[in-house]
This record gives C-alpha cells, sequence and structure tokens, in this order.
C-alpha cells in the first residue's frame, strides 16, 4: 500500500554516467496530479487516495464528475486513479492537494502499468514467438504456418487456450523493478532506466515496486 503517481509517456532518450556509460531512459510526466478525493474506511469502507491526471474540456465532463471535482476544488482530468495507503499517509493528505514527484527518489525501483502497443490481427509465429518451418524446397507456402492444432480422434477437438492467432498487443501490462535514474523536480519528470508499455503520449501508472526487497 503505497501512494503512486499518474503520468504521460513523453518518449525514450539516453544519459550518460559519470564514467561515460550511455544508459537508455524512459520520460515520464508526472505532473499535476490533484487529490480529488480522500476515501476512508469509516466513510467509505476502505482507504484510499483518487488522483486527478491530466485535462479534459468542461463539456467532456459529465454533471455527477463535474460535482464531484467542485467539491475538492480540482481541474477535470482525462484519468482518475485510487491508489491504497496507510492510515499514515492518508491523515496527511486532503482533497486538492498537489503530489509532487518527490515523493520518489533516485535509485528506487518502481512498477509502471500502461497499455501495450496494439498490432493487430497476428500469426501465432509472431504472437507466440513460435519457431517457424524449415524454408525448403517442399515446403511451400507453409513457412509461417501454425501447424496442427488439435487430433484426429478422441477428444477431437482443440482446447480452449491453444496458442494461436489473433490481436497483438493493446493489453494492459506491468513493468516491474525499473530503476530511477533521475527525478526532475523542476519539470516534474522521472528518468527510468529501460522501456516501459505503451506507445508516446500514452498514460502510465507509477508505483513503487512491490518486489525491491525480492
Amino acid at each position: 500500500m503505497s501512494l503512486g503517481l499518474v503520468g504521460r509517456k513523453v518518449g525514450m532518450t539516453r544519459i550518460f554516467t559519470e564514467a561515460g556509460a550511455s544508459v537508455p531512459v524512459t520520460v515520464l510526466d508526472v505532473s499535476n496530479n490533484r487529490v480529488a478525493q480522500i476515501k476512508t474506511q469509516e466513510s467509505d469502507g476502505y482507504s484510499v487516495v483518487q488522483l486527478a491526471f491530466g485535462k479534459r474540456r468542461p463539456s467532456r465532463v459529465s454533471k455527477p464528475l463535474a460535482g464531484h471535482l467542485a467539491k475538492a476544488g480540482v481541474e477535470a482530468g482525462h484519468v482518475l486513479k485510487e491508489f491504497a495507503v496507510s492510515a499514515d499517509e492518508l491523515a496527511s493528505l486532503k482533497a486538492g492537494d498537489q503530489i509532487s514527484v518527490t515523493i520518489f527518489a533516485v535509485g528506487q525501483k518502481v512498477d509502471v502499468t500502461g497499455q501495450t502497443i496494439g498490432k493487430g490481427f497476428s500469426g501465432a509465429i509472431k504472437r507466440h514467438h513460435f519457431s517457424s518451418q524449415n524454408a525448403s524446397h517442399g515446403n511451400s507456402v507453409s513457412h509461417q504456418a501454425l501447424g496442427s492444432t488439435g487430433m484426429a480422434q478422441d477428444p477431437g477437438r482443440v482446447f480452449p487456450g491453444k496458442k494461436m492467432a489473433g490481436q497483438l498487443g493493446a493489453a494492459k501490462r506491468t513493468q516491474q523493478n525499473l530503476e530511477i535514474v533521475r527525478v526532475d523536480v523542476e519539470r516534474q519528470l522521472l528518468l527510468l532506466k529501460g522501456a516501459v508499455p505503451g506507445s508516446k503520449g500514452s498514460d502510465v501508472i507509477v508505483r513503487p515496486a512491490v518486489k525491491a526487497g525480492a
């Protein structure tokens, strides 16, 4: 149970260490995270902090949601995300507060959740990393074929869950234990070592790593 941030994937670049080594990093913009609601065990049955991120035109906001955000005195965002936190951390927050990037530190490990880039309908070779068939004489137009999927006799069917062709990407994924290599407080940016799920401009969720001590 730890407070995280909602952000936007800016893209990838690289930075250089003092020894001159090149480190690939992903830049995340986590600016303007504001507290939209504090939910407690007494009032709601569970303890969370609800954060609003991004912007949304007033004409795109429903009246119930507009009233909910107006009560907290925060601007409408296109993302509302809840984070489960401890009672002590919950007591230090109130509706309307801005959550800064300073809740993270250089060297800390984080988990980043996003939606992977959609690749459309793909064959089993590309989708599941199967080995292709021999590209030799006699194997005509079957190099990328899946191969047999069932059986001729009992039970004579394809079992559910069989790895076959289908939609590739556009799925929720979490990249774990990414190291923070730089925290830009002035521009509210996080630089993480390695890649995170999603395309440029997509929304991501950054949380302290759950397996950091493992």
